[in-house]
């Protein structure tokens, strides 16, 4: 599949690049992008809620009266779960969320989102280019002549490049990533995915 290269003002260049086939146009696993899409949102999970439970709380074990002969319900101590400052019945415990992903399903599910991303025409190949200072307002500008608008947008970058990523950081909908920290979630959550020239052929390496 051959794509024409776009430069910064949005007009098409007489470059043109060519997108590996076994990777942007293979049949997609939707059943692999659900996984690895759970797995990445697993992975944002802190898993630190925690209550305190009937032994962590502070307080008397005193029993609080006689067990029959009142009338009442019988009572143990002050830190039973029913009175108010007593601990938590089955209360959120800390834990770890993530789970195992083979390395194959991944890369299954990231050509598989590429895939329908070069299908609906979402991909946009750029031409390297680079900014020594932050620049929001001239990212802006670029974004707005590749008519991305308002619409999530995905740039992968082939490097770190701090002016780069400084100056599209604070842009809403914008989201900056290097080619090896591509992943399913991102690709399948924006609208458009702008590709720097130079991170194709990054791409095609980690995917093949």
């Amino acid at each position: 599949m051959q794509v024409a290269i776009y430069n910064t003002k949005g007009e098409k260049t007489s470059k043109k690049v060519k997108l590996n086939d076994e990777i942007f146009a293979i049949e997609p696993n939707d059943h692999a992008i659900y996984l690895d899409v759970k797995q990445y949102l697993a992975n944002q999970r802190q898993g630190t809620s925690k209550s305190k439970q009937r032994n962590e709380i502070s307080g008397s074990t005193r029993k609080l009266h006689k067990q029959k002969g009142t009338g009442g319900s019988r009572k143990g101590s002050i830190k039973n779960p029913l009175f108010r400052g007593g601990g938590t019945i089955f209360g959120p415990q800390p834990r770890d969320y993530s789970f195992k992903l083979n390395k194959k399903v991944k890369q299954l599910a990231r050509k598989s989102s590429l895939t329908y991303k070069a299908k609906e025409d979402g991909i946009v190949v750029l031409e390297n280019f680079s900014m020594e200072t932050p620049k929001t307002k001239e990212f802006v500008t670029i974004l707005k002549n590749l008519e991305v608008g308002n619409r999530k947008s995905l740039v992968v970058v082939p490097e770190v490049k701090s002016g780069l990523y400084l100056s599209a950081r604070n842009i809403p909908n914008t989201k900056l990533v290097f080619a090896e920290d591509l992943n399913t979630y991102d690709i399948m959550n924006s609208h458009k995915i702008i590709v720097l020239e130079g991170a194709v052929e990054k791409i095609e390496n980690l995917f093949n």
